[in-house]
């Protein structure tokens, strides 16, 4: 039997975006596979008249609900999408124990949950569901993709491979046996640490104070994180971070290995001067059919696809789903 937690979230308006005055929004919660409950915003386009096409969004990698991902989900609430921005087990106001982990099986089932929500919906029309994944969720949305058939299109937005990133380090610059092997060790002892201490270290999240030689894509992220454009106190890469011993899940592993085999349409977006693009670029090759687009938006940075709506495209994000989600 499906058990669901009894969650405490916040009622107020408390995000990193101002709220529409042409929305509906409440908060919903739902279950995954692995019994833990999930806190989402859902976004209902006001006088809604049949079943709507939905959308669950989720994203970036290590933030909340109330940031990047629930910009996104008012948007196309206001486009006419029945939307869902919702938190990943362990973080945010979603359950899950202990906090600040993430494995790519409870990342890829926490969608699947999302999608199992809006096909029960009374509201959606479930042959109707898309999914939008921004940053390291924009790989898991892919990944999703993979697996779920119900879901009939996907984009993803500034992406990150968080597997390549965690074996290979940035940029590939530590695609080496001995690198992998000194990240093993360390994770491992810090592991044994935790034990001892009864408790998870924290790797931290975005560096503050922010140190003047830092590089371009840590200057990028602090510009989103630790300022008033999008810092969140329930934002992990905001505060602490998630635990150190998390990343032992994706460096043993790759997304990606049935990529080729997704059928339904994908979008992928991302800025030609983020520091990223060549995950998204190298990702968009193993995919396969005449529904998929790389999208590739000039000056960009990665988080300018996090809040910049001048820079978001969202009027070909709305053309896609409405080609797709019909």
């Amino acid at each position: 039997m499906m058990k669901t937690e009894v969650l405490k979230l916040t009622q107020e308006w408390d995000k990193t975006f101002p709220k529409s005055d042409r929305v509906s929004h409440s908060k919903v919660t739902f279950v995954n596979h692995f019994g833990i409950t999930l806190a989402a915003d859902m976004y209902v386009p006001k006088d809604v008249t049949g079943k709507l096409p939905a959308i669950a969004v989720c994203g970036p990698f290590g933030a909340c609900k109330e940031q990047s991902s629930g910009l996104y989900a008012q948007e196309m609430e206001e486009r006419g999408f029945l939307t869902i921005a919702f938190d990943p087990s362990f973080t945010g106001e979603s359950g899950g124990f202990p906090r600040a982990m993430h494995s790519p099986d409870i990342n890829v089932e926490d969608y699947q949950a999302a999608v199992d929500f809006l096909s029960c919906c009374e509201l959606v029309d479930p042959e109707r569901i898309g999914i939008i994944g921004i940053c390291g969720w924009g790989g898991m949305a892919l990944q999703t993709a993979c697996i779920d058939t119900r879901i009939k299109a996907t984009v993803t937005s500034t992406m990150y491979d968080m597997s390549r990133v965690a074996g290979n380090g940035y940029f590939d610059a530590a695609d080496s046996r001995e690198a992998r092997r000194a990240a093993r060790e360390a994770v491992n002892a810090q592991r044994t640490e935790d034990y001892k201490n009864g408790s998870y270290a924290r790797a931290g999240g975005v560096v503050d104070p922010l140190p003047e030689d830092a590089p371009f894509f840590v200057k990028d992220y602090y510009d989103y994180y630790k300022t008033a454009r999008g810092y969140h106190p329930r934002s992990l890469n905001s505060n602490d971070g998630w635990t150190v011993n998390t990343q032992t899940s994706l460096m043993n592993m790759r997304l990606f290995t049935y990529a080729g085999e997704i059928e339904s349409a994908v979008l992928m977006i991302h800025g030609d001067k983020a520091h990223s693009c060549y995950l998204s670029r190298d990702t968009f090759k193993l995919l396969q059919g005449d529904n998929k687009e790389l999208m590739i938006i000039p000056g960009a940075v990665h988080t300018d696809l996090y809040d910049r709506k001048d820079i978001i495209p969202f009027d070909r994000i709305q053309s896609f789903f409405e080609q797709y989600l019909k």
